[in-house]
């Protein structure tokens, strides 16, 4: 069993009610637009990290992270990135990632808006966290929280830190 943070556009933000969460973690989940190494540098020192690059990061952020990424945890296939779209409404080329590899979930960011929804025809649950950073349209800052379990995607809570100032 994991506990699982998942947390989007940063834009290099990152602060203590952030942490908080990030402590009661057993591994974070980015899904872009970093903005800067001390965000993922500040989620490395407390906990494991998988993260993708979004279309605000630069270089240097690209090199150490990849578009994309196809993992399993705790038995639960995952494909996370950064501009996926949604249900329906998929960027291009994921609709086909989606058939070919079958995941069980699937993570993007960008839309800073807080999304979860099961997707029928692909039998994925998508998860966007919102974004958890300062900078963009969105009001509220949030971010995602579960738990995976031999398979089993559980106790699914989205959270709300503060308004976006």
């Amino acid at each position: 069993m994991k506990k699982i943070l998942l947390l989007s556009d940063t834009h290099g933000h990152m602060d203590s009610h952030i942490l908080k969460y990030v402590s009661q973690a057993d591994e974070v989940w980015h899904a872009g637009d970093i903005g800067d190494f001390s965000v993922t540098d500040a989620l490395q020192k407390t906990k494991p990290l998988r993260a993708v690059y979004g279309n605000i990061d630069g270089s240097e952020i690209r090199t150490e992270f990849p578009e994309s990424l196809f993992f399993e945890c705790e038995q639960v296939k995952v494909y996370m990135r950064h501009i996926g779209g949604r249900p329906g409404r998929y960027s291009k080329g994921v609709s086909e990632l989606l058939i070919q590899k079958k995941p069980k979930l699937f993570v993007c960011g960008h839309s800073h808006i807080l999304k979860v929804q099961f997707d029928k025809k692909h039998q994925t649950l998508y998860l966007n966290p919102g974004a958890v950073g300062k900078k963009g349209f969105h009001k509220i800052r949030t971010l995602l929280r579960f738990t995976l379990d031999q398979g089993d995607i559980k106790d699914l809570e989205a959270i709300e830190l503060a308004p976006r100032k």
